[in-house]
């Protein structure tokens, strides 16, 4: 009887691990080890302008969000890319891969170059920040009125790396 039940309880330990998929090739980061990996819950801010063309369309300003871990907040992330760790440090990134996300309201995935440290913490030694797992974030419709701004909410993972 107690084999019956270890083999269903096998199963689920090797469930989630088993039916995890590799990151899209455009933003893994092969080498790469994680440093610190958060969920974030905000809004991507966007600002009606005129495009090329001359029509006014929704143009994406920037990100506000809060970065949770284990419940509890530990920093923020902001314009720039920025992403603020509590203890001080910080990050700034530049896209340089993307990946769409699950359904068309998703923001892509992302995975962005470290540009530039400040301050001395967990992000200290990271290189490369991918974000992954978005939910919603993209913001539809027209806009009818240059210089307004709506936002559109969003949760993503953010995983830190450093090389090695």
């Amino acid at each position: 009887m107690s084999i019956k039940l270890a083999v269903p309880c096998l199963m689920l330990l090797a469930g989630p691990a088993a039916a995890a998929e590799p990151l899209p090739e455009a933003i893994a980061a092969p080498g790469e080890t994680v440093v610190l990996s958060v969920h974030a819950e905000g809004a991507q801010v966007y600002e009606c302008k005129a495009g090329t063309d001359g029509k006014l369309a929704w143009a994406f300003r920037e990100p506000i969000a809060t970065l949770l871990a284990e419940g509890k907040t530990v920093g923020r992330h902001y314009a720039g890319p920025n992403w603020e760790h509590a203890d001080g440090s910080a990050v700034v990134g530049k896209a340089i891969g993307n990946a769409p996300g699950a359904t068309a309201a998703d923001i892509p995935w992302l995975k962005l170059e470290v540009t530039a440290h400040r301050g001395s913490g967990v992000l200290t030694p990271v290189t490369t920040v991918q974000r992954t797992n978005t939910l919603g974030g993209k913001l539809d419709g027209t806009c009818d009125k240059a210089g307004e701004f709506r936002s559109a909410t969003y949760s993503a993972v953010y995983v830190f790396l450093k090389k090695g």
